[in-house]
């Protein structure tokens, strides 16, 4: 999130180019790949598993976020972002599934992932045979995620921790987000986002299970799936999860 209009997206690191991360990424990093070893079990670990709705795919995944979260604010004597790149969120799982399901979206494109948490829709998109996927995130810990991530499904997925939401989406054939309408101010620099990208030409899906600030109105329905839930405070074992497009947009369809 943040390149100014235009600027090319910075690439910050990928499979086979973690020498080159540097600062608080490296250093996040560090911290996941000495948790990802660490031996025993419990609610404050992370572990490679298959993602429920995205069998394909495998992700290191805290088995309570909440409790992960806490134990590494407590190490690191200071507040950490929360680890939403720990869970496997419903918008994105659903993106993942369309894009598996219909490689031709993303095969031989160059395709941006925005606020990629886990790396989950980046993954899958490179799995398809996209020419180029970057992960875009502001979290340090996101961005060590998507690299961890990535090695563990054998894909090339570089990383960018800029703030990109005062751009375009830079030359990206296609610009995927999920799960970002969680939040009001968010989502009105979201959607603007959005519309750059597809008035530059550029093609965009968003996965999301119905959130608050959804803009409805400014996106049309490509497809849904019930999914299940692997978030944390959420009761339901399924959620109905859409793949939407912005209206006027020929993206998604298969």
């Amino acid at each position: 999130m943040g390149a100014a209009r235009g600027k090319p997206l910075r690439i910050a690191a990928g499979y086979g180019m973690l020498a080159r991360m540097r600062g608080p990424a490296a250093a996040a990093l560090t911290d996941l790949e000495r948790e990802i070893d660490a031996p025993g079990a419990g609610l404050d670990r992370l572990r490679l598993v298959r993602t429920p709705f995205v069998p394909e795919v495998r992700l290191h995944l805290a088995e309570d976020a909440i409790v992960w979260w806490a134990r590494m604010e407590a190490a690191a004597g200071h507040s950490l972002p929360p680890p939403y790149w720990a869970s496997a969120w419903a918008g994105g799982q659903a993106l993942a599934r369309h894009l598996l399901d219909h490689p031709r979206l993303a095969a031989g494109r160059r395709v941006l992932d925005l606020a990629a948490g886990s790396g989950l829709v980046a993954i899958a998109a490179a799995l398809t045979g996209a020419a180029r996927v970057v992960a875009n995130d502001i979290d340090p810990y996101a961005v060590a995620a998507v690299t961890v991530n990535a090695r563990a499904n054998g894909v090339a997925v570089a990383t960018s921790v800029d703030d990109l939401l005062d751009s375009d989406g830079g030359d990206a054939d296609l610009l995927v987000a999920g799960d970002v309408f969680y939040d009001r101010e968010l989502a009105g620099r979201v959607l603007p986002f959005l519309r750059r990208a597809v008035a530059r030409g550029g093609q965009v899906l968003v996965g999301d299970p119905g959130r608050n600030h959804l803009p409805r109105d400014s996106l049309d329905v490509v497809t849904s799936y019930r999914v299940p839930t692997t978030e944390p405070s959420v009761d339901s074992p399924l959620r109905r999860v859409e793949v939407l497009r912005p209206a006027g947009d020929t993206a998604g369809l298969g």
